[in-house]
């Protein structure tokens, strides 16, 4: 049910990139889909969102994950969200003990930040939007401003769409590379005449890799092509199904 990263296993934090299985939803949804914004269920998405907050050993109000808008915004806590408040945002981060913070995906890219020296972590959704508009680098500012050092952060990149199912438009590569003529290297031709294949994980790393931090790393894990574990937005779209299942990567400071 959850996967971990090698360089996130740090002492006084604990995190999972959780896959679908281990859930009680059913049908498309199958699995663990923590997905709110789904047409899941509701009783089944509460109920897989806490087994989520089991595994971290809280109760189900302490996993906190943002309304997400493909956005660069960063909404700091330290404690749950309060009713009424402003969820919509792309990232979270606290100081907060015992806060779980987590964010949904669907083959945008989850990266999860650490800083265990000054206790402080962060989740963040990046999808390509959200990583051109600056969502990584205000993740790492908002840390910042709760004491923690980009010397001493750790970022991991969880299961996303890889290049090799990720083909796109030529307007879409032209954007790209008009805003910075080195974006072609993400970038390789695919079958179809005029379109590329994305890579999305390296254009993700390599935002992270411009910000100094201490370690940046990628699982390497694709959302589309491993069915049995992942929920994917883009392979629902080519099978034209109605919805989607959304898993969920997670951080918190025991």
């Amino acid at each position: 049910m959850k996967l971990e990263a090698d360089d996130l296993l740090l002492e006084g934090l604990a995190h999972g990139f959780f896959t679908r299985q281990g859930g009680v939803s059913e049908g498309i949804y199958a699995g663990l889909n923590i997905g709110l914004g789904s047409d899941d269920n509701r009783e089944n998405v509460l109920e897989n969102r806490k087994r989520v907050a089991d595994s971290f050993g809280v109760d189900a109000a302490r996993l906190v994950s943002p309304y997400q808008i493909h956005s660069p915004d960063v909404i700091t806590l330290d404690g749950p969200f309060t009713d009424g408040a402003d969820r919509k945002a792309d990232a979270l981060v606290t100081a907060a003990r015992g806060l779980v913070l987590g964010v949904a995906t669907a083959d945008c890219g989850p990266v999860l930040f650490a800083d265990p020296e000054a206790g402080v972590v962060g989740a963040a959704h990046s999808g390509w939007k959200g990583a051109v508009t600056g969502v990584l680098q205000n993740t790492v500012a908002a840390m910042e401003a709760l004491g923690a050092r980009k010397a001493n952060i750790t970022a991991v990149l969880g299961p996303t769409i890889s290049q090799k199912a990720y083909e796109v438009g030529p307007e879409f590569r032209d954007r790209f590379v008009d805003d910075d003529p080195a974006s072609v290297r993400f970038f390789v031709l695919s079958e179809k005449p005029g379109h590329h294949m994305f890579d999305l994980p390296a254009f993700i790393t390599s935002r992270l890799e411009t910000l100094g931090l201490k370690t940046v790393a990628d699982m390497g894990l694709c959302t589309y092509a491993d069915e049995d574990r992942f929920f994917s937005y883009r392979r629902t779209t080519h099978r034209r199904e109605p919805d989607y299942g959304r898993q969920i990567s997670a951080i918190a400071i025991l």
